[in-house]
């Protein structure tokens, strides 16, 4: 047990060696793959800093890396999302943030566009699902407040709802709307959507 310290210092070393080489790797995918979507593991080394080994020690496919940054973005969004305590707000005003929030994180991410990028991965529906969760429970407080049309199964909306996103992001892919055009139609078609009244009722909450 009197070892323990001397062989702990290079384990740990190890691991905050292995945590940068990741980080520098994802923050220079995030960059290339924006710019380019096709770019090649051996290029996000190059932009990394790495050897094209070590991104494959810590990604070991192209779809391993690409998984890990829609992981990596969508916990950013739901973190932001509990953050902004929706729940504190009229329903109407709640959906409004979350769609927005969403929408920023497209934004701050561009490589999220690319059709070929932008679908959940396999291992990585958990914190789709958490996004989609919050979500619904958003829509099913409208319904019982009276915000939102009640017709229609929550969970349905919810889904429907980021299934628009997924359209508006697509339509800015393919050049057909701008970014601004695009949230512009798809907060509109959402709140349409869920029937959500002109104003909050005075029982929101």
């Amino acid at each position: 047990m009197t070892d323990a310290p001397e062989t702990a210092t290079p384990a740990r070393r190890r691991r905050s060696d292995a945590r940068r080489s990741i980080d520098a790797i994802l923050a220079a995918a995030r960059t290339l793959l924006g710019e380019r979507p096709d770019a090649s593991m051996e290029e996000l080394a190059n932009a990394a800093g790495v050897t094209r080994q070590t991104v494959y020690a810590h990604f070991p496919s192209r779809d391993a890396l690409i998984g890990a940054l829609i992981e990596s973005a969508g916990a950013e969004t739901v973190e932001a999302v509990d953050a902004a305590h929706l729940d504190t707000v009229p329903p109407v005003t709640a959906l409004r943030r979350y769609l927005d929030i969403g929408w920023q994180l497209i934004r701050r991410y561009p490589y999220l566009l690319a059709p070929a990028l932008a679908r959940t991965p396999p291992g990585n529906e958990a914190t789709h699902l958490a996004g989609t969760a919050q979500l619904e429970r958003l829509v099913r407080r409208g319904q019982r407040t009276g915000d939102f049309d009640p017709a229609l199964p929550a969970g349905w909306l919810a889904v429907a709802v980021i299934g628009l996103g997924v359209t508006a992001a697509d339509q800015v892919a393919a050049g057909h709307l701008t970014a601004d055009e695009a949230f512009t139609v798809f907060s509109t078609s959402a709140l349409r959507l869920c029937g959500a009244a002109s104003e909050p009722s005075a029982s929101s909450g």
